[in-house]
């Protein structure tokens, strides 16, 4: 089965377009607040992203604040990678950042909580996603 796929619109695209490339980008306001995922507007001021907003590079390092290791499949297409996890990362810059953890379910103990993580983006058939590794 298929996995499912975003709805890449305008707003995100080029998100998306920076991960193919091999880049993590997400959205700064002038009033300083970072965010993803991408949205028309500041989540902090609610200023116009369009004009108040600049995408930035981010350095692909951040920290693992959380996560879940699901060991029952959701939607049929996850069931051939039981167990799986979802994990939230903070970059650097400040955004966090629903992804997983490409080391693996056995990887995720207490002593990692906290701990550095590097980008690792990965495709899954033509679609470049951003996840991360314990170093």
């Amino acid at each position: 089965m298929d996995l499912p796929q975003p709805d890449i619109t305008e707003v995100s695209r080029p998100y998306w377009q920076a991960l193919r490339e091999g880049r993590l980008v997400f959205q700064r306001c002038g009033c300083g607040h970072a965010w993803l995922p991408a949205r028309t507007e500041c989540p902090a001021c609610l200023a116009s992203a369009a004009s108040n907003a600049r995408w930035e590079q981010a350095s692909g390092r951040g920290t693992l604040v959380s996560w879940v290791v699901y060991h029952t499949a959701y939607h049929p297409a996850f069931e051939s990678r039981l167990p799986y996890n979802v994990a939230l990362v903070q970059l650097e810059e400040g955004p966090r950042l629903l992804t997983n953890i490409v080391d693996g379910p056995e990887a995720l103990t207490a002593e990692v909580a906290d701990a550095p993580v590097e980008l690792k983006i990965e495709w899954e058939g033509d679609l470049a996603l951003a996840r991360f590794r314990l170093p």
